[in-house]
């Protein structure tokens, strides 16, 4: 399917913070070749921050997760026939239909062949198919722009408002830009990503007594604020915590500035590697070959990461948990998203303080 005028593009990105961040490689290729359009993106309720502020976008489209009848009505009136081009990145059955009704032209990523997902292939004009397992989503992406033949580009673009430095000037009781710093965020998503709150403050300690500040960032519900408060209380004074008060514009302006950002598998770890920081990310269950952070000035069409052991590539250091049976691919050792993962509470914080010397040369 060779590339041809469009006015108007839509692409379709309903899925979570990560995976909408991880979208912005092929958003820019659209937008490269095809300076002119209007390009659109329809996002999950409350999953569109990390397109705040984003060039490549003209307008973000929201819909509920499981949206009733009226918010299908809504939905319909702003996508239907308003598109020439439709580019799906997700292989489900509600944004290949969102795909049909809104352009005449479509291209999608579409599940491995199976008798009951074959309609998908027949209503696009051009298809990928999945690979879940070792490809990684940037690259899996991309390969929608290759079907309409236009260059690639691997770059992700972290969300940016005027705004950002003006909030952070007066949120931080430090010369942020002058001084040195790391940001530490605790809280993924998912409990199964967690790590422990023995490690977080053996490693706020030590990054303390090298002499930097830690800021911890992280979201506003309540669990998420409770948990990072009971981490405080066993962390120096000096810590400061701004969980529940930034954007995601002010996360990537304040990670861009610090030493050394330390994080779970989660949307902030991604975005904390797309500003070329020192990025150490932690991860146990979770595939690298599909999932890992995107390292700064990454552009190959090659996973940057291997599917097992503690590896640095570029700006960002992945950490993998301890166990032969990691990556498990599981919701943790119990397969739910509330499980403990083993692999993430026997690492060792000793681990982490080191790739901390070597990412800052201590």
């Amino acid at each position: 399917m060779k590339k041809f005028s469009a006015h108007k593009i839509l692409l379709i990105a309903t899925r979570q913070i990560g995976d909408v961040l991880l979208a912005t490689p092929l958003l820019r290729s659209l937008r490269q070749a095809y300076p002119d359009a209007v390009i659109d993106v329809l996002v999950y309720k409350n999953k569109g921050g990390i397109l705040e502020g984003n060039p490549d976008c003209n307008t973000l489209i929201s819909v509920a997760e499981h949206p009733n009848f009226n918010e299908y009505k809504t939905l319909l009136k702003q996508i239907f026939q308003s598109y020439d081009l439709a580019v799906s990145t997700l292989p489900g059955d509600r944004p290949l239909i969102y795909a049909l009704l809104a352009a005449p032209k479509r291209i999608s990523i579409v599940p491995p062949k199976r008798w009951q997902d074959m309609w998908k292939r027949f209503i696009v004009q051009g298809w990928t198919e999945l690979d879940n397992q070792k490809t990684h989503t940037v690259i899996q992406n991309l390969r929608l722009a290759d079907l309409l033949e236009i260059t690639r580009c691997y770059e992700i673009i972290p969300p940016q408002l005027p705004d950002s430095i003006e909030k952070l000037d007066k949120l931080l009781p430090f010369a942020w830009q002058k001084q040195a710093f790391a940001v530490l965020h605790l809280v993924p998503m998912w409990h199964y990503k967690r790590w422990t709150l023995t490690g977080w403050r053996q490693v706020a300690d030590y990054l303390t007594q090298a002499g930097l500040r830690v800021v911890l960032t992280g979201g506003s519900d309540k669990q998420e604020i409770a948990y990072i408060h009971q981490a405080l209380s066993n962390m120096p004074e000096t810590v400061i915590n701004l969980a529940g008060q930034l954007r995601f514009s002010d996360v990537a302006q304040l990670i861009s500035k610090s030493q050394v950002y330390i994080g779970p598998d989660t949307a902030v770890t991604h975005l904390a590697a797309t500003t070329g920081v020192a990025t150490i990310a932690l991860y146990g269950p979770t595939n690298p070959l599909k999932w890992a952070p995107w390292p700064k000035y990454y552009a190959l069409d090659k996973n940057p990461f291997e599917y097992k052991g503690t590896q640095r590539v570029g700006n960002i250091v992945l950490v993998q948990g301890v166990g032969k049976c990691v990556p498990c691919h599981q919701e943790g050792c119990e397969c739910h998203r509330q499980s403990y993962s083993r692999c993430l509470e026997e690492l060792e914080s000793t681990i982490i303080i080191e790739e901390v010397k070597k990412s800052l040369a201590l």
